[in-house]
Parts: C-alpha cells; sequence; structure tokens
C-alpha cells in the first residue's frame, strides 16, 4: 500500500493553481494570433492584441492572465493501494485551493450560497471529480474554469482551459 500525506496533495494542488491562472495554452496563444492575422478591421483587431499582450505579461511577471481566475475542477483518479495519511483528501484538495487563491491573490467567485451571494472568500469548495482506479498512483488534474458568470466575455477570457495535472 502505498502512502501519500496531505500536505504533499495541498503543496501541489496549491502550485497547480498558481501555474493554471498564469501559463497560456501554446495553442491558445497561436490562435489570439491567427485571429489578428484574419481580421480586416483595426478596432477588431484590438482584442487579440490585447489577449496576446495579456498571455506575454502573465508570463513574465507570473500574474493572472485574467482578472476573473474561474473556479476549480479537480479531477482525481486514485489509486485502489494509495492510502491518503495526515488528514481527510477532500478536506486537503480544498485546502490547496484556498491556498492557491489567496496566496496567488486570485479573485475569489465561489458564494456559499446561490441566491444570498455571499462570497465564501477562499473560492472554495473546490468541484472534485474522482475516479478509483487499478494500482498505486495519484493523479490530480486541475481545470480552472471561468469566467464564473459564464455569459461574461468583458475580460475576454473564452480561451480553451489549461489543465494540469500531476502525478504521485
Amino acid at each position: 500500500m502505498r502512502k501519500i500525506h496531505v500536505d504533499d496533495i495541498v503543496a501541489t494542488l496549491r502550485q497547480l493553481c498558481f501555474d493554471a491562472n498564469i501559463e497560456i495554452r501554446p495553442d491558445t496563444v497561436e490562435a489570439y494570433h491567427r485571429a489578428l492575422e484574419q481580421e480586416e478591421s483595426e478596432t477588431g483587431r484590438e482584442v487579440p492584441q490585447q489577449l496576446i499582450l495579456n498571455a506575454q505579461v502573465a508570463k513574465e511577471q507570473r500574474i493572472p492572465f485574467c482578472q476573473d481566475t474561474g473556479y476549480a475542477v479537480v479531477c482525481v483518479e486514485l489509486g485502489q493501494n494509495v492510502h491518503i495519511t495526515g488528514g481527510s483528501f477532500v478536506d486537503a484538495l480544498n485546502e490547496g485551493v484556498r491556498q492557491g487563491y489567496q496566496q496567488g491573490f486570485l479573485r475569489k467567485s465561489i458564494v456559499h450560497n446561490a441566491l444570498e451571494r455571499i462570497n465564501t472568500g477562499d473560492n472554495t469548495p473546490a468541484v472534485v471529480n474522482t475516479e478509483i482506479v487499478p494500482g498505486d498512483r495519484l493523479k490530480i488534474s486541475l481545470l480552472i474554469k471561468g469566467p464564473v458568470v459564464t455569459t461574461s466575455v468583458r475580460c475576454g477570457c473564452l480561451h480553451r482551459p489549461k489543465v494540469l495535472q500531476q502525478n504521485f
């Protein structure tokens, strides 16, 4: 039986939150360049120009690409021969997201109750999908889903989501 401590899970998810909000997929940046080349209107060219600049600044300065940093969707492949030690697995996932969003100064958009619109202040709980698989491996993938208000295109965040993963 393989043992994985919750502290390792927290640290991994914290880093994935940083990286997923900062590192834009290369194929997405290429699509912005293609859109810029194809756009005939000078006004229309402003949007892909700004997206390209945002991606460059995010990468160079290690800051979020967009002001709406979405919500965390965590996909887990948990080997049936893995034992999580030191605490609750789901609590560790949420703590990693909490730390990632707080320490990364990322926008927190999750609310306790949709009707009352009271923000949780830490972007938890994360959406967690878990699949039990054969073996002794743990694979955590993070998808930053956003913008939270999906009908909003104000910040230009309609890029393909980046899925980052860590294997243990």
